[in-house]
């Protein structure tokens, strides 16, 4: 069982940035896949950014060139650059990790970005 905690949300103006960082309890280093979901209100959950084992990324097309996902498996951490954030950026953020039998996810980190 390996528990994800998310912290470095918060409220921003627009243009700001925030970095979000995902502590897993367990050692990430065996983890196939980790990625960054967000959920506006009234909307459905969104994939924004993910990262393989071998460091690959891939980044929701909104989000290219302004986030930028990165993780240390030393740390057993992965974070979430934000720059150049927007309003409809706000959302809930959560981490999630994959291993071969199981998945896990945060309990979530508010990101409110206002006008």
């Amino acid at each position: 069982q390996v528990q994800l905690v998310e912290s470095g949300g918060g409220l921003v103006q627009a243009g700001g940035s925030l970095r979000l960082s995902c502590a897993a309890s367990g050692s990430i280093r065996s983890a196939n896949a980790m990625a960054w979901h967000r959920q506006a209100p009234g909307k459905q959950r969104e994939l924004v950014a993910s990262i393989t084992s071998g460091v690959g990324t891939n980044y929701a097309e909104s989000v290219k060139g302004r986030f930028t996902i990165s993780r240390d498996n030393a740390k057993n951490i992965m974070y979430l650059q934000m720059n150049s954030l927007k309003p409809e950026d706000t959302a809930e953020y959560y981490c999630y990790a994959k291993y071969i039998w199981s998945e896990y996810w945060g309990q979530g980190t508010q990101v409110t970005v206002s006008s």
